[in-house]
C-alpha cells in the first residue's frame, strides 16, 4: 500500500479519469506509429509502407509525452523521476512480454502499462500489487484477443493499458471502504 506524499490530497476519481483519457489520447499516434513500424519491419518487403526504423523511433519518442501528462495531471510529487522509471518499466516489461506472447501488442499493452502505473500517482491504499495483477490482466485479455479477434484487437488494445491501472486503484479504494470500520 501506498500513502499520499505529505501535503497531498487524495486525487479525486474525476481528475485521475482526466488524466488518464488525456494520457490515453496522447498515447494513441505513439501506439499506431509503434504498430506501423513493427509491421512494415515483419513485412521486409519495403513496398509503401512506412521506415520501419523511424515508425518505431517516433512511436518511442511520443511516449513519454503520455507519461508527462499522465504525471503532471495526478499531481505526481517528482513528475520528471516517475517519467524516466515509467519509461524504463515500459521497455523492462515489454520486450521480454512481447518475446514470451510472440506477439508485439501484448508486450505494448503490458510494457504501457506497467509504465502508466508507475506515472499515475498512487494514493494513500493504493496497492502496487494490484496494479501489476491489473495490467497483467490486460496482457492477458490481449493475448486472448490477438489469437481470437486478430486484427480486431488493434482499435481498443491502446485504451488497455492506462484504464487497467484506474481500475486497480478503484479496486483498491473499494477494498478500503469495505474493510473500515463502521462508526
Amino acid at each position: 500500500m501506498r500513502r499520499a506524499p505529505a501535503g497531498l490530497e487524495p486525487l479525486s476519481p474525476r481528475r485521475k479519469w482526466r488524466a488518464i483519457t488525456i494520457g490515453t489520447l496522447l498515447l494513441v499516434p505513439a501506439w499506431w506509429l509503434l504498430l506501423a513500424g513493427l509491421v512494415a519491419a515483419a513485412d521486409g518487403t519495403g513496398d509503401g509502407g512506412p521506415d520501419p526504423a523511424a515508425a518505431i523511433a517516433l512511436g518511442l519518442a511520443l511516449i513519454p509525452f503520455a507519461y508527462v501528462a499522465l504525471a503532471f495531471l495526478t499531481e505526481q510529487p517528482r513528475p520528471p523521476a516517475a517519467v524516466l522509471k515509467a519509461m524504463a518499466l515500459t521497455l523492462l516489461v515489454g520486450i521480454p512480454v512481447s518475446a514470451l506472447a510472440a506477439d508485439a501488442v501484448t508486450g505494448m499493452v503490458a510494457g504501457l502499462g506497467a509504465g502508466g502505473a508507475c506515472a499515475i500517482r498512487a494514493d494513500e491504499g493504493h496497492s502496487v500489487r494490484v496494479r501489476a495483477a491489473a495490467v497483467a490482466l490486460a496482457a492477458v485479455y490481449t493475448f486472448v484477443l490477438v489469437r481470437t479477434a486478430s486484427a480486431l484487437v488493434l482499435l481498443p488494445a491502446p485504451v488497455f493499458p492506462f484504464t487497467a491501472v484506474g481500475m486497480a486503484d478503484h479496486v483498491s479504494e473499494w477494498r478500503r471502504r469495505r474493510e473500515a470500520p463502521v462508526t
